[in-house]
């Protein structure tokens, strides 16, 4: 990149990053317990643990958004102690965070801009994101508007605004959970280039296959404290997983062909138009979706997958009642809360101020989307017995990490808050489950936990429709896969029949 080359030679002997004996506690929570990390120049090391393991803790403290209680912090050797996170820009860190810091009322290039120092950086700013967006595959309209843009297309905003400065060490939490293999393998060579620019590479994700693929080095974070450390491409997938959680991991669970059943799930030539400017249409979908399947939804970023989520779900009405059936009721007419009378529950993609309220409790984001289905309340007030009980039960039965059903939903990591999500929709036991993006940030032990919850509802006889962009899941989940692009839905194809170029060529728009 442009300015990466006039830097001063640094000594590739010393360590560009290096911490020792780093400590954060908060109530009730020891986050970080005496880590230590070295991350070399040109390297693309990975950061490993399980959910609440402490990555996300520990990389806010080398951006200084988090003060350590004890420890110390050396860059190329010298010591530092950023104060915030313009210190750690200065110092050439930028960090592209799991979830994504934009105001969607605002354009691309007005977000970017908020982000960078003054009126020099800002000059030309649209002319440069174009430039470094198409140089390193993530195209990007300036212009857009945030909230017109899909997740994938949201990670690209910030990604390019830490290429926009430079930096030396680049952290990365999670960047493909939203991406589409071709997104990701996109991403890969952005990220080797920088490496081979002299930009390292911190790289946090539980995705152990894409990091066996692409990173050097590896350490593994266990509550709080080091683990262990590997070179990827000389381990396993399923020895890097056991350091992490320290037990062995048990294959995935497998589920006979489900028996005939009547359609739980009926669309009939569902069309909608898009709510925003550039948003997909919804196209004649047609389908009857019986109990006891599990269909899987696959498409690339951007092809009406958050179109169809919101039509399901009832935020987007239907023209027709009949549009919408479920257990041959008519619901395309119906708000979310009468949908969910009728057995349907849902988890949205975006969990941060969609599928939850960060500064509400555990158990007020448990009543909200539950109190029909689990009767939370009495006479009109919200009983905070069962309320709170409803809470603890989802945390026990899903492995929450937190301190109880009071927490606020922004204390938890990103995993932990998706096992709460999906937790709070699958405890209630529905008739249909239309699931958006299930384990996007969670785990190799949560994933297969998240699995085995919608096998077993889905044994239990509902309906269940998970929309993902990892093919890999998808295969591993469902009974049949339709492939959603351009706002048309592919007929459903039998899993055991189906193949990656078959769905590949789908999703392509063949």
């Amino acid at each position: 990149m442009a300015g990466r080359g006039d830097r001063r030679q640094a000594d590739l002997t010393t360590p560009l990053l290096t911490l020792r004996g780093i400590t954060k506690r908060y109530p009730g929570c020891l986050a970080n317990d005496g880590v230590d990390l070295t991350v070399g120049h040109n390297q693309i090391h990975a950061l490993l643990g399980e959910n609440g393991a402490g990555k996300s803790t520990l990389v806010k403290i080398i951006y200084g958004l988090v003060r350590p209680d004890a420890g110390s912090m050396m860059w190329d050797g010298t010591p530092i102690a950023p104060q915030n996170p313009g210190d750690a820009q200065r110092l050439g860190i930028g960090m592209v965070f799991q979830h994504f810091s934009l105001f969607e009322a605002l354009t691309v290039d007005e977000n970017i801009a908020l982000g960078l120092a003054g009126p020099r950086e800002r000059a030309g700013l649209r002319d440069r994101i174009v430039a470094v967006s198409t140089a390193y595959g993530l195209p990007l309209d300036p212009g857009r508007v945030v909230h017109d843009l899909s997740v994938g297309e949201r990670q690209r905003i910030e990604i390019v605004r830490c290429l926009l400065q430079n930096p030396r060490l680049l952290i990365m939490d999670e960047p493909t959970s939203v991406l589409t293999p071709a997104e990701a393998e996109t991403l890969f060579r952005t990220l080797r280039r920088l490496a081979a620019e002299g930009c390292s590479i911190l790289y946090i994700s539980h995705k152990l296959e894409e990091v066996r693929t692409l990173c050097s080095q590896a350490t593994i974070l266990r509550q709080g404290r080091n683990a262990g450390s590997c070179i990827p491409a000389d381990t396993t997938v399923k020895a890097m997983a056991e350091l992490m959680i320290a037990a062995a991991l048990r294959p995935p669970a497998t589920r006979a062909p489900p028996a005939p059943s009547v359609p739980r799930l009926v669309l009939d030539r569902l069309t909608i138009r898009a709510s925003q400017p550039f948003g997909t249409d919804l196209r004649d979908i047609t389908l009857a979706l019986p109990g006891g399947t599990i269909l899987g939804i696959a498409g690339i970023a951007g092809n009406g997958q958050t179109e169809l989520m919101d039509a399901l779900s009832g935020e987007i009405l239907a023209g027709r009642p009949e549009t919408i059936q479920l257990d041959g009721a008519a619901a395309g007419h119906l708000a979310p809360q009468d949908r969910r009378r009728l057995g349907g529950c849902f988890v949205p993609e975006e969990r941060n101020g969609h599928g939850a309220v960060g500064t509400m409790t555990l158990a007020e984001n448990g009543f909200l989307s539950s109190f029909v289905r689990r009767a939370l309340t009495r006479y009109g007030v919200i009983d905070r017995r069962r309320t709170a009980a409803f809470a603890a039960t989802i945390i026990t039965q899903f492995d929450v990490r937190t301190t109880g059903p009071a927490a606020e939903a922004r204390s938890l990591s990103g995993g932990n808050l998706q096992k709460f999500l999906v937790g709070r929709e699958i405890v209630q036991q529905p008739g249909l489950l239309v699931i958006n993006q299930p384990t996007w940030g969670v785990d190799a032990g949560a994933a297969l936990a998240i699995h085995d919850a919608i096998r077993t509802l889905a044994d239990d006889g509902a309906a269940v429709i998970v929309i993902s962009q990892d093919l890999d899941e998808i295969f591993a989940l469902a009974d049949q896969i339709a492939v959603l692009a351009a706002g048309r839905l592919s007929a459903p194809i039998p899993t055991d029949t189906a193949t990656t170029e078959t769905i590949g060529r789908l999703m392509a728009g063949s």
